[in-house]
C-alpha cells in the first residue's frame, strides 16, 4: 500500500470516528442528558399517535433501518414536504438543524414537524392531551405535573397557532396562563425527543477500520489497512482528500461535514422557485419562538453564542444548504435538498460540471476527474456505511 504523506495522514485521522468528541452541552435542555427523558423521548419518536390522523410518527421519515432517513426524494408525512429527509444520526454534534439552519437545537428541531400541516399535522394541545392520555407517569416523573387536562374548556385537545381554524380559535380563545401551561408541555415534549436522539450517533465504517489499522504504525496495521479497503476505495480516498476533487473543504471532520452552508448550483425541482436555503434560513432562525434565546430555552443569554453571533448575510448565502453528513450515505438517497438527484455517481457527475445556482451564487468549479475516478470515489463512499453490528 503507497505510504500517505504527513498531511494526508493527518486529514485522514480527522476522518475517523474515534476522532469524535464528546456530546456538546446543550444548555438550552435541562434534560438533555436525562435518560427518564432520553427513554420518553424515545417512546414517543416511535408512537404514531403524536399525529392528526394516527399513522405518522418521527420514525415515519427516520427509520432507523434507512440511517434515520426513509428512502424518499421529499419527507412523507400526512403530505409531502419540501425537502428530503436529513439524518438524525450524529445531529447533537450541529448548532443549526434542518437543511437551512433555521432551528438551533435538536428539541427545537423536534417540535417544527409536530405542527406542521404536511408533516404530523397536529397541535400542542392535542399533544399534551397524548400525553397525559399514554405517558402522564413519565411526563411527571421527568418535567413534574400536568395541567388539569380534563378541564376542556380551559385546556381543548385541539388548540394551537397553526392553520386549522378549529384548532387556531381555541388557542385564541384561551387565557395566556392556559396557552403557555400547554406550550410547556409542547416544549418538554420536545427535549425529550431531544434527549433521545442526542444518543443517535453513526456506527465504525470500513474507513475507520482502515484508519485503526494505519494509526497502528506497524507491520500487521498496514497489512489490516490494506485489507479494510478495496484498491478503488483507496484511490478514492486519497481523490476525496486531494486538491483535484476537494471534497473534504465541505465534507470533513469525523461526521463528514462542516456544518456549515454552501451553494453548490443545484437545480430546483421542476415548476418550483428556487430555494433560498440559508439565506431564508437566518431570518427564520432568529425570529423562532423556540430558539436558544427564547423564553422557552433554559439557556442564559451568554451561553447562545451561534445564535447571537450568526452571519447575517440573507443575500450571500442565498441557495445554500448544510452539507449532510457522509456517513452511511449509500443508504440516504435521493440526494440533495429535495431529492434532485437520484444516484451516487449523478451527485459527482453534478461536482464535475460545476453548474451556475439558479439562486445565489455556486461555489463549484468543474472538476478536472474521469469517470474511472468519479468511480473510484463512489466506491470510496460506499464504504462509509456502518459495520454490521454482531449479534
Amino acid at each position: 500500500m503507497p505510504a500517505f504523506a504527513p498531511d494526508e495522514l493527518e486529514t485522514i485521522r480527522s476522518l475517523w470516528i474515534g476522532s469524535l468528541p464528546a456530546l456538546p452541552a446543550d444548555p438550552s435542555n435541562r434534560v438533555a442528558d436525562d435518560p427518564d427523558a432520553a427513554a420518553l423521548g424515545e417512546a414517543i419518536f416511535f408512537d404514531r399517535r403524536f399525529s392528526a390522523n394516527g399513522q405518522v410518527s418521527c420514525s415515519s421519515c427516520h427509520q432507523p433501518e434507512l440511517a434515520f432517513t426513509d428512502g424518499l426524494a421529499r419527507g412523507q408525512g400526512i403530505g409531502e414536504t419540501p425537502r428530503s429527509t436529513m439524518t438524525v444520526l450524529g445531529s447533537a454534534y450541529s448548532p443549526w438543524l434542518f437543511w437551512d439552519g433555521r432551528k438551533d437545537s435538536l428539541w427545537a428541531q423536534a417540535l417544527g414537524p409536530l405542527e406542521n400541516a404536511d408533516e404530523h399535522g397536529g397541535s400542542r394541545g392535542m399533544y399534551a392531551h397524548r400525553m397525559g392520555e399514554h405517558y402522564r407517569a413519565e411526563y411527571e416523573a421527568v418535567f413534574g405535573p400536568l395541567p388539569d387536562l380534563a378541564d376542556e374548556d380551559r385546556f381543548p385537545a385541539t388548540a394551537g397557532p397553526v392553520r386549522d381554524p378549529i384548532a387556531s380559535a381555541n388557542w385564541q380563545a384561551m387565557s395566556p396562563s392556559d396557552r403557555d401551561a400547554i406550550t410547556t408541555v409542547y416544549v418538554n415534549l420536545g427535549k425529550a425527543i431531544a434527549a433521545f436522539e442526542r444518543g443517535l450517533t453513526p456506527g465504525p465504517s470500513r474507513l475507520d477500520l482502515f484508519v485503526e489499522a494505519l494509526l497502528a504504525a506497524d507491520e500487521s496495521g498496514d497489512a489490516g489497512a490494506a485489507a479494510a479497503l478495496t484498491a478503488d476505495e483507496l484511490a478514492g480516498l486519497r481523490l476525496f482528500i486531494g486538491p483535484v476533487a476537494g471534497c473534504t473543504n465541505c465534507h470533513s471532520g469525523p461526521l463528514l461535514t462542516n456544518q456549515s452552508f454552501h451553494n453548490t448550483g443545484v437545480a430546483p425541482m421542476p415548476g418550483r422557485e428556487p430555494d433560498l436555503g440559508r439565506g431564508a434560513g437566518i431570518g427564520l432562525v432568529q425570529a423562532d419562538e423556540f430558539n436558544c434565546l427564547s423564553r422557552w430555552s433554559d439557556a442564559d443569554p451568554g451561553d447562545c453564542v451561534a445564535l447571537r453571533f450568526v452571519r447575517d448575510d440573507a443575500e450571500a448565502l442565498a441557495g445554500a444548504f448544510k452539507p449532510p453528513s457522509l456517513r452511511n450515505v449509500a443508504e440516504t438517497g435521493p440526494y440533495m435538498h429535495a431529492g434532485q438527484v437520484a444516484t451516487l455517481i449523478d451527485v459527482l457527475r453534478h461536482y464535475r460540471a460545476a453548474p451556475q445556482a439558479a439562486a445565489g451564487r455556486s461555489e463549484l468549479e468543474p472538476l478536472d476527474l474521469t469517470d474511472v475516478q468519479l468511480a473510484q470515489l463512489e466506491a470510496f463512499l460506499r464504504s462509509l456505511s456502518d459495520l454490521p453490528i454482531d449479534p
